[in-house]
């Protein structure tokens, strides 16, 4: 894959039918991976959360976010019926695309949804970012939509953990609960030199490889928990090679 990029800006739908086939394929993978992984992290960490939540305030302030999280789902699997994408691969249980590996923490504590959240969702506004300018105008849209309820999302993590660290006994908690959750963390970007974000780039559907995203997490994170918090963060995980 070359570094050749094009100009390319793709407005509607029905433009979208008529667009080179690599650009319509690196969307709908795109599309799909949302879905799936929305819908997913809402099922196994978001919803469980509000029976963890310790005080109405918290159950009330996590429904909002479950339901939230759904609702990008939906948005995204709406988008992809539109392109054209079979309503089964937007599906975990009926696709064989899996979910992100960071999505393999047996979450069973209020503590750990919130490091979650903090770190977790940091991670997805990254990703978000990346789309805000993207040359598919309708992913664009969707992702300037979302990106205010994924701010809540990380400041939901950091306001709650907060709260949390204002004991050594909470502190040590969190702490544990970091050291656990985060390391995996960065794979959420995926591969270095991989081929799909090239074709991404080369079609200006995202503007980053997956290794400067992953370096600008890592030090946002950083700034973020030893910075702010005063915690301390674990080292990633070596990616692969």
């Amino acid at each position: 894959m070359t570094d050749e990029t094009t100009d390319i800006q793709i407005t509607s739908i029905e433009e979208f039918r008529d667009a080179p086939e690599e650009f319509r394929d690196a969307c709908k993978k795109i599309v799909i991976s949302h879905a799936i992984n929305e819908l997913y992290g809402s099922r196994v960490y978001d919803e469980p959360a509000i029976a963890l939540a310790p005080t109405p305030y918290a159950k009330w302030l996590t429904c909002r976010v479950v339901m939230e999280e759904y609702g990008h789902h939906y948005r995204f699997f709406e988008l992809g019926r539109e392109m054209g994408i079979p309503e089964e691969k937007m599906l975990p249980e009926a696709t064989q695309k899996q979910p992100l590996s960071i999505f393999g923490f047996d979450m069973t504590r209020w503590e750990e949804f919130c490091v979650i959240k903090l770190v977790g969702d940091l991670a997805e506004i990254l990703q978000v970012e990346d789309l805000v300018q993207c040359s598919f105008h309708p992913l664009r849209n969707l992702a300037r939509m979302t990106m205010p309820e994924e701010r809540f999302h990380a400041q939901f993590g950091e306001d709650f953990t907060t709260d949390l660290i204002q004991t050594p006994e909470g502190k040590a908690v969190v702490q544990d609960a970091l050291d656990r959750i985060f390391p995996p963390m960065p794979h959420f970007f995926g591969r270095a030199n991989s081929k799909n974000n090239a074709i991404y780039r080369k079609w200006g559907i995202k503007k980053r490889t997956n290794e400067e995203m992953r370096e600008d997490y890592i030090e946002r994170v950083r700034a973020l928990v030893e910075g702010k918090l005063g915690l301390r963060l674990p080292e990633p995980e070596a990616m692969a090679a």
